[in-house]
């Protein structure tokens, strides 16, 4: 479990909820993690937590004519943020290549797994699409750039929610497998030499500020985005579709853990 970094009292809370859901939902739990932006490595000192987690429900349920929710809701206040998805919406959506669950998957915090998600994780690689991604990708670069860096004051923890997606495709491009989480990791495979000095002068900046704090546009780093956006979008109108349609591997896994998991 890879969260030396946080505080311990934090990881124990954590942890005590995600029983207390397992108990109260009747469910197991197969995978929890951080999300946002204390797994991307940029988090304010006021952030919260963003814990998502994958569980599955007794057979039975499955069996049922009546629609069920597929997805738990478990808090949400100024320091917790829980929820989670069934595994049948997780696999649903690892058919449809959706760059969320590759990157809960590769979480570099990781508050419980068995061994279980070990056969989805594995399975799961092999639907990663790297158009679907990379357009994922784009459009979260696209829609955060033109949302939130627009005016002369602005959020510095919207740079990173513009860049990190920017870095993830050229990973994408380079390395055709999902990208890092942590931004660090993107930032030494794929940024141009050219911008870390000036990233790396605003990540100083922005772990210091809380969240609603504000600063001055950087010319250098705006004339950057604006560049790889256009450079995204005319690489992504050629780019031939790679998506696999199979569902039986995905149902197979399914399966596999709705047995071992209850016995």
């Amino acid at each position: 479990m890879k969260y030396k970094e946080l505080d311990s009292a934090i990881v124990e809370v954590i942890q005590s909820k995600l029983h207390e859901i397992e108990k109260k939902q009747n469910v197991k739990i197969l995978y929890a993690v951080e999300s946002g932006s204390r797994a991307w490595g940029f988090a304010s000192p006021d952030s919260d937590y963003d814990v998502r987690f994958v569980y599955v429900r007794p057979m039975e349920h499955y069996l049922s004519l009546e629609e069920q929710p597929d997805f738990i809701e478990w808090e949400l206040n100024e320091i917790l943020d829980i929820n989670g998805w069934d595994l049948s919406k997780t696999l649903q959506h690892v058919y449809k290549s959706n760059a969320t669950v590759f990157e809960w998957s590769n979480s570099p915090i990781i508050y419980t797994s068995i061994p279980e998600w070990e056969q989805v994780r594995q399975v799961s690689e092999k639907y990663f699409s790297c158009k679907s991604a990379m357009y994922h990708y784009y459009a979260t670069a696209k829609k955060n750039f033109y949302e939130y860096l627009q005016e002369e004051k602005v959020l510095y923890k919207k740079y990173f929610y513009v860049l990190r997606p920017i870095l993830a495709c050229k990973w994408i491009e380079k390395e055709q497998v999902p990208p890092p989480v942590l931004f660090s990791d993107l930032e030494k495979a794929v940024l141009e030499d050219k911008l870390k000095e000036s990233v790396e002068q605003l990540r100083n900046k922005k772990i210091q500020m809380t969240e609603a704090e504000k600063g001055e546009q950087i010319e250098s780093i705006n004339t950057y985005i604006l560049q790889n956006l256009a450079e995204l979008k005319e690489k992504l109108e050629i780019k031939k579709e790679d998506r696999k349609r199979e569902w039986e591997p995905l149902n197979q896994v399914f399966r596999n853990c709705l047995t071992s998991l209850w016995k």
